[in-house]
């Protein structure tokens, strides 16, 4: 696919997006946190690609580590929607099973070593 207008939302439809980004190359990170919520990321995009439509009142932020990168949750149902990447501030990726017309399933994906990049312990 290529640099299309996605829509997306998170699971209980309180947060709705905009992204202009392609889906591939399609990867999952191995840091602790991505590790555990297993997330099937887009390539990085610039910040200026995502538009909140709905719900930025119902985002909430999660840090940790360096406390550079923001990971952004509804918190009513708990999906992760996207984050502002660690490595380039100014870059942004989508969790692509929040997007309407992206069968995960169905995209090749490969793994980033997230977990280089941390200053404590698993984390």
């Amino acid at each position: 696919m290529s640099d299309e207008l996605h829509h997306g939302s998170c699971h209980c439809g309180a947060v709705e997006f905009e992204v202009r980004t392609p889906v591939l190359p399609a990867s999952r990170c191995n840091c602790s946190l991505c590790r555990r919520k297993g997330a099937l990321m887009s390539p990085p995009f610039p910040a200026g690609q995502l538009r909140i439509i709905k719900g930025e009142d119902a985002l909430t932020l999660y840090q940790f580590n360096t406390r550079t990168a923001k990971h952004f949750f509804c918190k009513h149902c708990g999906i992760y929607p996207f984050h502002q990447t660690r490595l380039n501030p100014a870059n942004w990726r989508v969790n692509l099973g929040c997007l309407d017309d992206v069968d995960v399933y169905a995209l090749p994906a490969g793994v980033g070593d997230g977990a280089s990049l941390s200053v404590i312990e698993d984390a």
